[in-house]
């Protein structure tokens, strides 16, 4: 199975990073979010993935061309015009690396990918910005067994802002960071039916508008919920959050060994 990553938007949110870089390629531990989120998806065994590129594309193609070389120590023969690497611990990844357009909405990447697709296999597709400790392969053999067109991980939003409890006039306590108000709102973690390319018509298709408002509309689309962990990274405290996780050693998206 395919797993096709949206990485093409400007990140304007996050501009004190991506005036420099695709918003895929912002570091957490060291590591771009895009490694992140393809490490999620080769801990339940899918490794071949499809980078929608726009923005910086390049950048995203330079980072994987040498990103054997950045794992692996290396000896380089000037005179035999060679290199061997040696040893590292390097993904077991096929990537590949599509323009998108740098102008194209999310449709409209995932549109411009129809050709690498298989047909008749179903492909996960996400966002090159958000983390989570979902089930992907509970998420997969949900999709298959209802037999719709699409399958959205429903999340429930973190908390942005600690409330208080307040007793008269006292402040009795804070709670940090609460859960939203038990609405659910898409996660960004599909299962998809590739005939869902046929919803968009071109490059200034908004995937989150009219396909995915047809699919919800026709009954076509199916909410597989995440209970657990979900994070995006759309603003500098969000990407700070991450990267305290990280640090702390207890990332809960951190699935694999």
């Amino acid at each position: 199975m395919k797993v096709v990553i949206l990485a093409g938007g400007l990140g304007s949110r996050l501009a004190e990073e991506t005036s420099v870089r695709p918003k895929p390629l912002v570091e957490i531990g060291g590591m771009p979010i895009l490694w992140h989120i393809m490490n999620i998806y080769a801990h339940h065994g899918l490794n071949d993935f499809i980078i929608c590129a726009g923005y910086k594309g390049y950048m995203i193609k330079e980072y994987f061309v040498n990103l054997v070389l950045h794992h692996s120590d290396i000896t380089v023969d000037l005179g035999a015009n060679s290199i061997n690497y040696h040893g590292g611990k390097r993904p077991d990844w096929r990537v590949t690396v599509v323009d998108t357009g740098m102008h194209s909405m999310t449709g409209g990447r995932l549109g411009r990918i129809r050709e690498h697709l298989t047909p008749g296999e179903p492909f996960c597709m996400t966002y090159g910005d958000g983390v989570g400790d979902i089930d992907i392969a509970a998420e997969v053999a949900f999709h298959r067994d209802h037999g719709l067109k699409a399958t959205m991980c429903a999340v429930t939003p973190p908390g942005r802002y600690g409330a208080t409890n307040i007793e008269g006039q006292f402040i009795t306590s804070f709670v940090e960071k609460p859960r939203g108000d038990g609405q659910r709102i898409n996660g960004g973690f599909f299962v998809l039916d590739p005939s869902v390319i046929d919803l968009i018509p071109s490059d200034d298709t908004i995937w989150e508008a009219g396909p995915l408002e047809w699919l919800a509309a026709n009954n076509q689309l199916a909410a597989f919920k995440h209970d657990g962990f979900w994070q995006p990274m759309d603003t500098l405290r969000e990407r700070t959050h991450l990267e305290e996780l990280w640090n702390s050693g207890k990332a809960p998206w951190k699935l694999w060994a």
